[in-house]
């Protein structure tokens, strides 16, 4: 066996588009075994990874590359180089690993790599196609997307009371589902229901979530303003219409979305009236102010402190204003006299008025 150089084997493969038609990991391993034995290569261990490689951030990738530097193995084997890279930042440390002589062997069952400066200019040649590839396939599945959305075909996961028909790729109604959604939504519209409600209902005739507990209100919440079971979806923030049966009519759904908008405004604590006594007077006994709350319809004056022991009761304010009345006869005006000071009083309102408009 050829000692020169040990190996890691690495396999990968990833749930993303551009790998579909890539050899699955168990396909990868034994079509490696058999190059590496055919090949007379020392394999130090097997790293397996099930993880995109569009971006950086692979753990065992990673792992690896450091115990390359360590001095663990000096070469790695794998199926293709864009089994190790997709990106240019993975794709640059290899190189650089390779430029530092930690890396002194790639080997690839498609692909003939040499350590010269030949064999890494292709290689960064392979990664930049890989990288290429990868976004290319991303814009066109882009806009397959859009075109999809344009013909009023819904492009992802259809939510509760449908289903995604694999063979047609449609989205169809779900009988049974769409039943009860219809039910929650016409309980709710009746205005004497509560989220909890609505969950309890659909737990009852068989909707749960995905663990298998009782929907909670904020996915409720969800289900009851979204658009898509009257036959509208929304994609890219923008509402498109679709080409499937709704499941309500747009009228049961507006009247829905009212109750949850009046149901959904904040509730702010009423705060105290300002009455007219408040600030202006303060208990004889424990030197207080005196502070005013409503009860059963009457305003009720008392002194601020609860704690302090104090044996004045509470004064409603009709007899306080009858108390505060018969203190102010005793040093009130003349008839004559009040009438005169705002025969004054009106005299003097008109000059400032009159000196105001003047000025402006």
């Amino acid at each position: 066996m050829n000692e020169q150089h040990k190996f890691f084997l690495y396999a990968r493969k990833s749930t993303d588009v551009e790998d579909k038609q890539v050899l699955s990991i168990e396909a990868q391993i034994t079509e490696l075994r058999a190059f590496a034995k055919q090949n007379d290569l020392a394999i130090v261990e097997e790293l397996t990874e099930k993880q995109s490689a569009k971006i950086p951030g692979r753990p065992i990738f990673g792992e690896m590359l450091k115990r390359i530097e360590h001095g663990e193995a000096d070469g790695i084997l794998a199926w293709h180089p864009d089994r190790l890279a997709r990106n240019s930042v993975d794709g640059g440390q290899i190189i650089y690993l390779i430029d530092c002589g930690r890396i002194a062997a790639l080997k690839f069952p498609t692909l003939w790599f040499e350590n010269t400066p030949q064999g890494k200019f292709m290689l960064s040649i392979v990664f930049g196609q890989s990288k290429y590839y990868v976004d290319s396939l991303s814009e066109n599945t882009k806009r397959g997307l859009r075109q999809k959305v344009k013909r009023g075909e819904y492009p992802g996961p259809a939510p509760i009371g449908y289903i995604n028909d694999g063979r047609t790729k449609t989205v169809v109604v779900d009988k049974k589902k769409a039943k009860v959604i219809r039910g929650a939504f016409e309980l709710y519209a009746e205005g004497n229901s509560r989220l909890e409600d609505i969950s309890n209902f659909l737990a009852q005739r068989g909707i749960m979530s995905r663990g298998g507990k009782r929907i909670h209100k904020t996915r409720a919440t969800f289900i009851l303003s979204n658009p898509f079971y009257t036959g509208l979806f929304k994609y890219s923030g923008e509402l498109h219409e679709g080409k499937y049966e709704p499941i309500i009519t747009k009228k049961l759904f507006d009247t829905a979305q009212e109750i949850l908008r009046q149901r959904g405004k904040p509730r702010h604590k009423q705060k105290n009236e300002p009455q007219a006594f408040c600030g202006l007077i303060s208990c004889a006994e424990c030197g207080m102010m005196i502070t005013a709350e409503k009860q059963k319809g009457h305003i009720y004056y008392r002194y601020t402190k609860k704690k302090l022991k104090c044996a004045q009761p509470y004064v409603r304010e009709e007899e306080l204003d009858r108390q505060l009345s018969s203190l102010i006869k005793k040093v009130s005006l003349r008839a004559d006299w009040a009438e005169k000071l705002l025969a004054m009083a009106e005299t003097d309102k008109d000059k400032s008025a009159q000196s105001a408009s003047a000025f402006v």
